[in-house]
C-alpha cells in the first residue's frame, strides 16, 4: 500500500507578483495575502518587512541594515494515489537568503509557515462532531494519526529527499490557552527561550507528525514564537538558516495575530498571550480574521467531500501499516 501513495514537488516563488494556484488553501498565510484589490501592495510590504527584521538580526558586518534580502518558494507536495489521482497535501515555504555584498545566494529553512487541507478538515470537521454532543472537550482516539502518517511519509519520500538536505522546522504562534516562562536559557539568533506548564492541542497534533516544540523570543521582538523541529534546532541550521525563519514567520505573525506578535509591549518571564489584548499596533496590511475562519470550514469539508470519503478504505490501511 506504501507504494501506491507516493509524492510529487512543485515550486512557485512567493514575490509581490504572486498569483495562489487552484489547490492552495486560500486561508494560507501567503495566499490570504494576495487576494483584494490591495493583493500586490500587501505582498510588496510584507517583503519589505521581512527584508528588514532579517538585517536587524543579522546585524554584524552590516553596518547600513541592507546586506541581505530575502527570496520565497511556496512547495507544494502532491500526494499521488495511484496512477492518475493527486490530491494537494502539504503546502510549506522554502526560504533563500541573497547576500548582496557577497553575491551569494544561501539556502535558508524549508518549512516556516505550514498548510494542509487534512488539518482543515481535522480541525473543522472531525473535532466539532467529535465534540458536539461532549459535556467536556476531549478528541478521537485517532485524532492526527493519518495527517501525521502523511506527514511523515512526506518528509521521508524520494521527492523530499532528492529536493532538500535538510529537515523541515515550521514556526507558529504560541498557544493563546497556555502560560509560558523564561528559562533563563538564550540563543544569539533564537533569544530568550520559554517553556509551557502543558501541552497544548497544536503541540500534540504536531507530535504525531513527528516534531517536537521550542520556544524562543528574538531580540526586539514582543512574544515567544513555537518552532516545531526534528534534531536539534541549535546545533542542525545556522544562524542565517534560523533568522530566515524568524524574519518571515514573525512578519506573518505581526499581520495575522498583531494582539500578540506587534503588542506595544513585550512578554515578560510570565506570559499568556491574548488575542484580546488591547494595547497593540497594526500594520500596513490588513485581513479578514473572521473570513478566514470561515474559509477553513468550507475547505475541511471540501478535504472530506474529495479526499477522505472517496478513499478512506485505501488511507485507513495505509495509515494503520505505516511504521514510520
Amino acid at each position: 500500500m506504501n507504494k501506491d501513495l507516493t509524492f510529487s514537488i512543485k515550486r512557485i516563488s512567493f514575490d509581490e507578483n504572486y498569483n495562489p494556484s487552484k489547490n492552495t488553501r486560500i486561508t494560507t498565510n501567503f495566499a490570504n495575502l494576495a487576494r483584494g484589490e490591495k493583493r500586490q501592495e500587501n505582498l510588496r510590504n510584507a517583503l519589505v518587512m521581512i527584508d528588514n527584521r532579517f538585517n536587524s538580526l543579522a546585524h554584524w558586518d552590516n553596518p547600513n541594515n541592507d546586506r541581505y534580502s530575502v527570496e520565497l518558494e511556496i512547495i507544494s507536495a502532491e500526494l499521488n494515489i495511484g496512477a492518475e489521482v493527486t490530491f494537494p497535501a502539504i503546502e510549506i515555504l522554502k526560504t533563500n537568503i541573497v547576500d548582496k555584498k557577497t553575491q551569494e545566494r544561501i539556502d535558508g529553512i524549508l518549512g516556516n509557515n505550514f498548510s494542509s487541507y487534512v488539518r482543515d478538515y481535522d480541525f473543522s470537521v472531525v473535532l466539532p462532531e467529535h465534540n458536539k454532543k461532549q459535556s467536556g472537550f476531549s478528541t478521537p482516539d485517532n485524532f492526527g494519526d493519518l495527517h501525521g502518517n502523511l506527514f511523515k511519509s512526506f518528509v521521508n519520500s524520494d521527492a523530499y529527499q532528492e529536493n532538500f538536505k535538510k529537515s523541515p522546522v515550521i514556526c507558529l504562534s504560541v498557544s493563546s490557552k497556555n502560560v509560558y516562562h523564561q528559562t533563563g536559557n538564550q540563543h544569539p539568533v533564537l533569544g530568550i527561550e520559554y517553556q509551557q506548564d502543558e501541552l497544548s492541542l497544536t503541540d500534540l497534533y504536531f507530535n504525531k507528525m513527528g516534531l517536537q516544540a521550542r520556544y524562543f523570543m528574538p531580540a526586539n521582538s514582543v512574544a515567544p514564537l513555537a518552532f516545531y523541529f526534528t534534531g536539534d534546532l541549535l546545533s542542525d541550521y545556522t544562524n542565517l538558516e534560523l533568522i530566515s525563519t524568524i524574519s518571515t514567520m514573525e512578519t506573518f505573525q505581526k499581520i495575522y495575530r498583531p494582539e500578540i506578535y506587534n503588542a506595544n509591549s513585550a512578554a515578560g518571564k510570565c506570559y499568556q498571550p491574548s488575542l484580546k489584548h488591547q494595547d497593540y499596533s497594526l500594520t500596513q496590511i490588513v485581513y479578514d480574521r473572521e473570513e478566514r475562519s470561515q474559509l477553513a470550514i468550507e475547505q475541511g469539508k471540501f478535504t472530506e467531500q474529495h479526499f477522505i470519503k472517496p478513499y478512506q478504505t485505501v488511507l485507513e490501511q495505509w495509515s494503520a501499516a505505516s511504521v514510520l
